[in-house]
């Protein structure tokens, strides 16, 4: 920030300071890092204290380990995250930092599955053990500066992947009526938190594993609902900044934050509103997936903030990591502070974004009759991707087929795994009827080829293929293609138990033993075809 933002700090009733935790994960069996997290943090805050009264923390959820921790002593196989000792002791210690805070639920904060038969049984304990009289929250931190959480609220009611950040109908409806009574152009300036970044923020430093298993982005599942909270930025440009954690990943990259505009040189306007996307480490080491312990710190006033990193592997020094000037009420400009710090390493996945007239594109599906979409045999460097008729995006990459939003590019999701589509190549083509054609012997089915289709896209398959076979990619029910094989934990443990059962079964009353037990006992499904919580695999299984 520029010395003036400085200088006026004492004086200024607009500026502020927030301190942002991502992903605790509390272990209570090893609380050093937490400790000595908090005491770099009480330096930071004193400091800033001393300049303004206008300081508050904002937890970013997932407040405790998915494991047991040897919490439960009548319980040995409990998980410790989302039970109540687990929401008490957050509590204990989000509290003890000496300024005010904020928390909003994670993925993990209602999986006190032993514990709570309901979500809604299990939420309400989290709201009253963090003293919440709401799932969202709202803080006028400063003068017309707002700092606003949305909650994750199901995790065994999930459709799919319980590890989806769903905020439900209700904070959707109340956030979006907030942001229609404190316009830009009163002057509101609104800091967003969540626990998962929103499909369009145009991060990409991201985990695999949550891209293909459908739980990367707010309401990742539902197509429109999964959309709604970058056409709410794009709408609203009294939302400044949006804070997120969920990927366990450093601050040491550029694409940990999106900035509104972007150079014509690096690509087509990314309408992302007035609003800064700021990704968030983690603090205990066990819990990191690249190695960096980090934490955020937003400090501004009414000329406009800096993003910086809390580095608690460097006894907690403050780095600025970018900076952001306001223009007017609705515009602003960002500037990195700083190049990549750790830019080859292999413990992300950096996400590759379709843009138009990039390299990747190949060729208009949605306008050619025969779309090849790779002239030779896929590998792992093959980078390619089309717009189908109907709207939707394909492409390869990362020797993956996955598919990404229509409208932000974003990826949503795997289609082909690489041990099926290594080695094919893809094809589009049209499959629609070419003439009108009545049917008068199926009944019920008269003329039902002659449907008024001028509102429909044409239809179009999407082939893989090699020199012997040809395979569909059949689009889902809904339309689209990437594929929801995970659901949710629940349904998964009470398989597996099925399965247990099904082994003592067999151990006891069949001719079978340990050594044949994996040829012995199967388990059928509907649409699915294993219990795993990850996507690992499409490869297409016959009937037997």
């Amino acid at each position: 920030m520029a010395d003036s933002t400085e200088v006026e700090a004492d004086s200024d009733p607009t500026a502020f300071s927030v301190a942002i935790l991502g992903d605790l994960h509390i272990d209570p069996r090893k609380m050093e890092d937490y400790e000595i997290g908090r005491k770099q943090w009480k330096k930071v805050i004193k400091e800033e204290k001393k300049k303004h009264g206008n300081v508050a923390l904002v937890s970013l959820g997932d407040l405790g380990e998915s494991k047991n921790c040897d919490h439960n002593p009548a319980s040995p196989t409990e998980l410790y995250a989302g039970t109540s000792l687990c929401h008490k002791t957050a509590a204990e210690y989000l509290g003890s930092f000496g300024v005010p805070y904020e928390v909003v639920g994670g993925n993990h904060d209602l999986e006190g599955i032993d514990e709570f038969l309901t979500d809604q049984q299990n939420l309400r304990v989290f709201l009253k053990e963090h003293n919440k009289p709401t799932p969202h929250f709202c803080r006028e931190v400063a003068e017309k500066t707002v700092l606003v959480g949305l909650c994750s609220t199901i995790f065994r009611d999930a459709d799919y992947t319980s590890h989806e950040v769903v905020i439900d109908d209700e904070q959707i409806a109340w956030f979006e009526q907030y942001l229609k009574d404190h316009p830009a152009d009163d002057g509101w300036k609104i800091f967003v938190f969540s626990h998962a970044p929103p499909n369009g923020s145009g991060l990409r430093v991201l985990q695999e594993n949550h891209v293909i298993n459908g739980c990367c982005w707010l309401n990742h599942s539902d197509d429109k609902k999964c959309r709604k909270f970058i056409e709410l930025v794009r709408e609203h440009r009294s939302i400044k900044a949006w804070f997120s954690g969920h990927f366990h990943l450093g601050q040491d990259y550029q694409d940990s934050i999106t900035f509104p505009t972007i150079d014509p040189s690096e690509g087509p306007y990314p309408n992302r509103g007035s609003c800064v996307f700021a990704q968030t480490s983690v603090m205990r080491g066990g819990t990191s997936r690249d190695g960096r312990q980090q934490s955020r710190f937003i400090r501004g006033n009414k000329s406009g903030f800096e993003i910086c990193t809390v580095d608690h592997q460097k006894d907690g020094k403050v780095r600025v990591d970018a900076t952001v000037t306001y223009r007017d009420n609705s515009h602003e400009v960002g500037v990195y502070s700083h190049d990549d710090e750790a830019y080859e390493h292999d413990q992300y996945f950096k996400v590759y974004m379709p843009q138009f007239g990039d390299k990747g594109y190949v060729c208009g599906a949605e306008e050619e009759d025969m779309c090849m979409l790779t002239d030779r045999a896929i590998d792992f460097d093959t980078v390619a991707w089309c717009k189908l008729a109907c709207g939707r995006v394909l492409g390869v990459v990362n020797g993956m087929l996955l598919e990404f939003d229509k409208s932000t590019l974003a990826p949503l999701g795997l289609v082909v795994s690489s041990d099926e589509l290594i080695g094919k190549r893809i094809i589009i083509i049209d499959s629609g009827i070419e003439e009108c054609e009545i049917n008068f012997d199926d009944l019920g089915m008269e003329g039902a080829d002659c449907v008024d289709d001028s509102l429909l896209a044409r239809e179009q398959a999407v082939l893989l293929f090699d020199g012997k076979e040809v395979t569909v990619i059949q689009p889902n029910e809904d339309g689209s293609y990437w594929r929801k094989i995970v659901r949710n934990k629940i349904a998964r443990m009470k398989e597996r138990r099925r399965e247990k059962a099904a082994v003592e079964f067999a151990l006891g009353m069949l001719d079978v033993t340990e050594d044949n037990l994996g040829d012995a006992v199967k388990s059928t499904w509907g649409p699915y075809t294993t219990t795993s919580g990850v996507a690992k695999s499409t490869v297409p299984v016959l009937s037997k």
